[in-house]
């Protein structure tokens, strides 16, 4: 069976009515929620994929898609949170598919062209992160719509790495970790460990990380990749039955492209061809079949997050409606707007005292919603002020003393 034929079975074979229901709903929730920044304090169910650098995210990722649009190279490519949302549409009835791509901060602007997305990718990275490899953890949303994919939303974090280059401050991986964490430590968010297959999987970094964030294993999912690429003689069907570090949404086995295929531009249909074959010629991956190849990897994930929006639904539901219940009081204390300039004035007036009633709170450290971590308002400025500003003021007295002395 041709791979592509392998993919529309997969698609045509799930959840889709379901599927194509919810996800889209909280990918709408996902994208008003990213404008308003840090004022959203609801989280919604996604899908975080991590894993180390070069341990095969990003051609899990294309192999997803069936499209190469994802920056490459050997060094850090991904820089800050991806967001892609895929999106499954119908043919057009002459049988022809039409695939684009959106991103939210180009609305209204479809790239049909998927390199065209790999270079927007680039760019809007290295204006909010630079040219010279520097993380940031700014997202980057884009929607890619097609009939070859499944209805999916995937988080691709940076992959955790260990020295710095370029820009990357010393704590890098201390840095990556904590963004990481900070996505997959929500009990809505679902965890798409990647672990190549040629490295020991007690010493996994997804799986280690994902293990604190998820100590019970029931958000995680596991991916192996480069299962081709094994010593010869070894084989991970034990790491896919889950006999050697156990998750309870088990494991998928994946075939990745190598370097050379990518370089020879060899199209991921074909590797979705070879990928099957490899299955089927290793009997000791038969009876696996619902663990091994990207159709059988993006079914599961499919099925997997329509379940857990079922599951968290409810509450999800009854956080925004409280969230709306207190938005309206919110709205009402500030009066009643009018058409009249009277009217209008007053209502101006009372919002700029609440805000300097707000501000004065702050100050003082008197408003309940003041992190209790760490300094905030007035100590914050305090401590500014006595410590900070101080130290500075002393290292430009030192560096004048030094010049003035140099001239003399």
């Amino acid at each position: 069976m041709a791979g592509e034929e392998a993919v529309s079975q997969s698609v045509s074979s799930s959840a889709a009515p379901l599927g194509s229901s919810v996800i889209p709903i909280v990918n709408k929730l996902q994208d008003i929620f990213a404008q308003l920044g840090s004022q959203s304090t609801i989280e919604l169910p996604q899908v975080a994929v991590v894993g180390s650098q070069s341990s095969g995210k990003s051609s899990v990722l294309e192999a997803l898609v069936g499209r190469d649009f994802l920056p490459r190279g050997s060094d850090i490519c991904t820089r800050r949170p991806l967001v892609l949302q895929l999106l499954q549409t119908k043919r057009k009835p002459d049988g022809s598919d039409e695939e684009y791509g959106e991103f939210l901060h180009l609305p209204g602007k479809r790239f049909y062209d998927f390199s065209e997305i790999r270079r927007e990718i680039q760019a809007e990275t290295n204006r909010e992160a630079g040219e010279n490899k520097g993380v940031s953890d700014k997202q980057i949303r884009l929607k890619i719509y097609s009939p070859n994919v499944l209805d999916i939303t995937l988080v691709d974090l940076p992959g955790i790495t260990k020295v710095p280059v370029g820009d990357q401050p010393s704590d890098i991986e201390a840095r990556i970790r904590t963004m990481i964490m900070s996505y997959i430590k929500q009990p809505s968010c679902l965890i798409l460990a990647v672990t190549p297959a040629n490295s020991d999987l007690a010493n996994s970094d997804a799986l280690q990380i994902a293990g604190n964030a998820d100590p019970d294993g029931y958000r995680t999912i596991g991916i192996i990749t480069k299962l081709d690429i094994m010593d010869r003689g070894t084989d991970a069907r034990n790491l896919l039955l889950g006999k050697v570090i156990p998750l309870r949404l088990g494991y998928v086995g994946v075939v990745n492209r190598s370097q050379e295929d990518i370089m020879l531009n060899r199209s991921i249909k074909d590797a979705l061809i070879a990928e099957e074959k490899f299955f089927r010629s290793r009997p000791v991956y038969n009876g696996l079949a619902d663990r091994c190849g990207v159709p059988q990897l993006a079914k599961k994930l499919n099925q997997i997050l329509v379940q857990h929006i079922k599951a968290i639904l409810p509450g999800l539901k009854s956080r925004i409606s409280n969230a709306l219940v207190s938005v309206a009081k919110e709205h009402a204390s500030y009066g009643e707007i009018t058409e009249s300039k009277a009217g209008q004035g007053a209502l101006l007036l009372n919002i700029l005292s609440k805000y300097s009633e707000a501000f004065s709170s702050r100050v003082e450290g008197k408003n309940d919603e003041m992190a209790t971590s760490e300094l905030s308002g007035g100590a914050r400025i305090h401590y500014i002020f006595q410590l900070i500003f101080v130290k500075s003021l002393e290292v430009c007295f030192i560096d004048s003393d030094k010049i003035s002395l140099y001239f003399v």
